[in-house]
């Protein structure tokens, strides 16, 4: 691998962490992780004491659908100026800004919604909107720590942003639990107020990031505005309006089909697991068709210029393929779509895990969820630091090989049975090294953007990054119920062996920014 230079002390290493840009990302980082669990484990939580059905309550997970696919209305945030706002604040300021409105209005809504007053679709419209404004947040605030500073902050930046998402998480998560347990709603003795003022609050501490907003410069590197643009701005957002109209409506009318063809696929195939993954792929593959059908003939209609919609969707993908080549391009897209499976799949299925061997809800709290986030905390400094000083890609490999090598250690657990020091022993070092490489690898996939394209990128990037893992995450229950746990934890770990031969292929091919404190 190539070397990068790593000649300045540590101490010089660990006072950029005082960097004012530094700082900001551990605000914004508790902005964007504040969200996330309103929308999964603590609103699953509220329906069930409320007396929603299980299976209702799943449903509730499409909500944030807009992370996965924040891809495709990124380069509206990227290029489209908000009237007035972004002469105020700045292109980013002004997105950041409307986003953080959105999402606390998203949370009060949710919060005034008493899901026993037959107000499910109510709530669910409110937590769709939660997702896409949250999702819309973390677009421009990647789009922000890349032009805000230099290379050589943005491993310390990723590694400070991590740290505050993590901590948004625990405020969302064992934060909001606590206050409404404390307000004394329980699974006996349901108190919708004590949710709602848990929300609330939750609202409330998105003030957070709108101070930062207010009180943060806007980044200095600035992409010039095409003046065609605010001419075509009304119907840029038409296309977007129609094309994601389409895809709603074609993914939910085509249910019951879906539902009569996976009776069919399952007979045919003898594993209704493996059916319902084929059909709900295909669903979901053919409403993004219709989406961009629609896209398509909105567009032929003149309402927008066709050299805008390629300015803003082709242009970023093919400033992309230009600067590194096709073989380059498509090898940094493969290290891309595959450096994250081996733990995504393996924690797919981890709490499932834990349940089968005996480890009690209080106990996998304690454990997993408040011990484990000190760890990835730390790992994600532990990584800013390393790779500061030792350079993005000798720790990008670290963290893939170390990701690997703890998925091992979920075999002993196994086989130890309900052991809770093995449990943190397993949960010390996944965590680290998750921590480690997500730092490293938020770094590896800032220095792949292009300026002009900043948002638009870093969004294609980091869908591309859980899109595969997630896809095979959701056959994790049928790997494991096949060839068992141990097995299953082995196929995980092999699972990084190929991410290892990339990132040293890459490493021979690709010269990243150097990222050490001068």
């Amino acid at each position: 691998m190539m070397a990068e230079s790593s000649t300045n002390s540590w101490v010089d290493t660990i006072r950029a962490f005082k960097h004012p840009r530094v700082i900001t990302m551990l605000f914004f980082g508790i902005s964007a992780g504040l969200p996330l669990l309103l929308i999964f484990s603590s609103l699953s939580l509220w329906l069930r004491e409320a007396g929603v059905d299980k299976s209702a309550v799943t449903y509730f997970s499409w909500a944030a659908l807009g992370y996965s696919f924040k891809f495709i209305w990124a380069p509206l945030v990227d290029k489209l100026p908000i009237p007035f706002l972004t002469q105020q604040f700045g292109r980013r300021r002004a997105w950041l800004l409307v986003s953080q409105v959105m999402i606390v209005i998203s949370i009060c809504l949710m919060a005034l919604t008493n899901p026993t007053e037959n107000a499910l679709t109510a709530m669910a419209w409110a937590a769709v909107l939660l997702g896409f404004s949250s999702a819309t947040q973390d677009v421009v605030l990647d789009a922000y720590r890349i032009e805000s500073a230099e290379a050589k902050l943005q491993a310390l930046m990723s590694s400070s942003y991590i740290a505050g998402y993590r901590i948004g998480m625990l405020i969302a998560g064992a934060g909001a639990l606590f206050i409404a347990s404390y307000l004394g709603s329980t699974m006996e003795h349901y108190s919708y107020s004590a949710w709602k003022y848990s929300y609330l609050i939750m609202a409330m501490m998105m003030l957070v990031g709108i101070l930062t907003t207010l009180i943060i410069d806007e980044p200095a590197q600035k992409v010039e505005d095409d003046p065609t643009i605010e001419k075509h701005y009304l119907g840029f957002v038409m296309v977007f309006i129609a094309a994601v109209t389409g895809f709603v409506f074609t993914f939910s009318y085509s249910s019951n089909l879906a539902d009569s063809i996976k009776e069919s696929a399952t007979v045919l195939l003898s594993n209704p697991f493996l059916a319902s993954f084929i059909v709900e792929f295909f669903r979901l593959i053919f409403a993004l068709l219709i989406a961009a059908v629609i896209a398509k003939m909105v567009v032929l209609t003149g309402i927008v210029q066709q050299e805008m919609v390629e300015a803003t969707y082709i242009e970023p993908i093919k400033d992309f393929f230009l600067r590194y080549g096709w073989s380059l391009a498509w090898l940094l897209l493969a290290l891309i779509g595959l450096y994250r499976i081996s733990d995504i799949v393996l924690g797919v299925i981890s709490n499932v895990f834990y349940q089968d061997l005996g480890f009690t809800k209080p106990e996998i709290a304690s454990v997993v969820k408040s011990f484990g986030l000190f760890m990835t905390i730390l790992g994600g400094f532990l990584g800013g630091l390393l790779a500061v000083r030792f350079g993005v890609m000798r720790i990008l490999f670290l963290g893939a090989l170390l990701s690997a090598l703890t998925n091992l250690l979920f075999m002993m657990l196994a086989q130890a049975g309900h052991d809770m020091t093995m449990l943190y022993i397993v949960i010390s070092a996944d965590n680290l090294s998750a921590g480690l490489a997500s730092a490293a690898f938020i770094a590896f996939l800032s220095s792949l953007t292009n300026v002009s394209f900043t948002a638009v990128q870093y969004a294609i990037f980091s869908s591309l990054m859980t899109l595969w893992p997630k896809i095979l995450g959701g056959y994790s229950g049928t790997m494991v119920e096949t060839v068992g746990y141990q097995n299953f934890f082995l196929i995980t770990a092999i699972m990084g062996l190929p991410v290892l031969l990339l990132i040293i292929w890459a490493a021979k091919r690709f010269k990243l920014n150097d990222v050490t404190i001068k």
